[in-house]
């Protein structure tokens, strides 16, 4: 494996590895920050190594998961680290680095454009800087109004500063779906509000459905005139949303340690926070402890899926899910093209979605697999948890508070590869990418 490429005197790397340094480098970063004695309540030091590394991972891979509880842990010095690592981890450091330059009038070459249009999974170099001044300005504008309507809100039952800083917080934290929050049961006490409930998803909704769909929607105006991409977003986004919210409605309707003992009102909103939030944010507004086991494995399933392509959030895509369900649906109808919206998909992009699929799916059974071995937990926990770390979601069945030092670096990993995305760590890792001198003879084996 060659990590570097020399082409005359310069050395370059392979677009792979400078995102996995750069993310590397920002957690470690944090995790130093993190470790010292100003970032937390205790006196005298700050989080121990590890716990500082699963923190800063969890922050910058935008996923929620904790092994303290932030608002008690942490001072404002460490809450606003926390913040600051949520914000460009949901940009992509190259995001942020490429703003930097802007701001401080630095030329931006041809290789920075490259590495920008790899981490924005864009399909043209065309253009990039300019999307990248549209994701800042977006960023921005959704976040300042989730912010003041969520202040607006809590001022009514907390001092106005208190209300200010929790409004911030948890917009940047929703917008980003990273589904931290400043509540120890995060967004329970307000299960049945509306404001929160519609402010809160309607910020990890946005957030997750890209900033390329987002801008298509506004230039284009009409869904008619959308690009593939955005439709297939759209629709999946939409239709996993309506699902999630009846299958939870009707699984937890009559649990009594959840929703069963709720008014229909509390029920509805209950159901449609948690129908909507696995996919992207890892918030939420019931004990996911005491849902029953088949919301939990249907959870575990929106996780997996996860958010759009361009996103804040993880998961291997709804537009990997929507092509493998049509290749499928291509397949067994014994058609020739993979056709979606009267477009036809190639086939090279389906072997990639396939790929995304099966790489995501080794990933999650070697942590898996190890984690089953470093913890004394149920299986069901150990692997919502390995799911739920590499969707980037954050949700938890409640292991991650009692995971063993070996357990929290598994998971760290986990929401690293997570949030790099299962193929760009397979690049990472082998970089093997040589054009066959030789094409051998076709033959047949038997398959199904």
């Amino acid at each position: 494996m060659k990590l570097f490429k020399r082409k005359g005197n310069l050395i370059s790397m392979h677009p792979a590895h400078i995102l996995v340094m750069g993310f590397g480098s920002l957690i470690l970063l944090g995790t130093f920050l993190f470790m010292l004695p100003i970032a937390t309540y205790e006196e005298g030091r700050g989080l121990s190594f590890i716990d500082a590394l699963f923190e800063a991972t969890s922050a910058v891979c935008v996923t929620g998961l904790a092994v303290v509880d932030t608002g008690t842990t942490f001072t404002l010095f460490g809450e606003i680290v926390l913040l600051c690592l949520i914000q460009i981890g949901g940009w992509g450091f190259m995001t942020t680095g490429i703003f930097m330059f802007i701001i401080l009038g630095k030329k931006i070459g041809l290789k920075e454009r490259l590495l920008l249009q790899d981490s924005l999974n864009v399909f043209s170099l065309a253009g990039v800087v300019q999307l990248v001044k549209r994701i800042i300005l977006i960023t921005f504008i959704v976040e300042i109004v989730g912010a003041i309507t969520l202040a607006v809100r809590w001022s009514f039952e907390m001092p106005i500063g208190k209300a200010i800083y929790y409004g911030v917080f948890h917009s940047v934290s929703a917008f980003n779906n990273a589904g931290f929050g400043l509540e120890p049961d995060s967004l329970s006490r307000w299960v049945g509000d509306p404001t929160v409930n519609i402010v809160i998803t309607l910020l990890f909704i946005t957030g997750g459905i890209g900033f390329t769909v987002i801008l298509d929607i506004f230039h284009k105006k009409s869904f008619r005139k959308l690009s593939l991409h955005s439709k297939v977003a759209l629709w999946m986004s939409l239709i996993l949303n309506i699902v999630g919210f009846l299958v939870i409605l009707g699984t937890e309707y009559n649990n009594p340690a959840t929703i069963g003992n709720f008014g229909l009102g509390d029920k509805l909103w209950a159901s449609y926070f948690q129908g909507v939030v696995p996919r992207t944010a890892g918030f939420n507004s019931i004990d996911i402890t005491q849902m029953t086991i088949s919301s939990q494995v249907f959870m575990m399933a929106l996780m997996f899926i996860g958010a759009s392509s361009g996103s804040t959030g993880g998961g291997i895509k709804v537009t990997t899910f929507a092509i493998i369900i049509f290749a499928f649906w291509t397949v067994i109808t014994n058609r020739n093209d993979v056709n979606i919206f009267k477009r036809r998909i190639s086939w090279q992009l389906v072997n990639k979605a396939l790929s995304i699929v099966v790489a995501a799916n080794i990933f999650i059974f070697m942590i898996f697999f190890l984690l089953t071995y470093t913890e004394d937990a149920e299986m069901s926990k150990i692997l919502f948890e390995t799911i739920s770390a590499f969707a980037t979601v954050g949700l938890s069945a409640g292991l991650t508070y009692d995971l063993s030092p070996a357990g929290r670096i598994l998971i760290t990993i986990m929401m690293f590869i997570g949030r790099l995305g299962p193929l760009t760590m397979a690049f990472a890792l082998l970089n093997t990418r040589k054009e066959a001198k030789v094409r051998y003879a076709e033959e047949k084996i038997l398959i199904g």
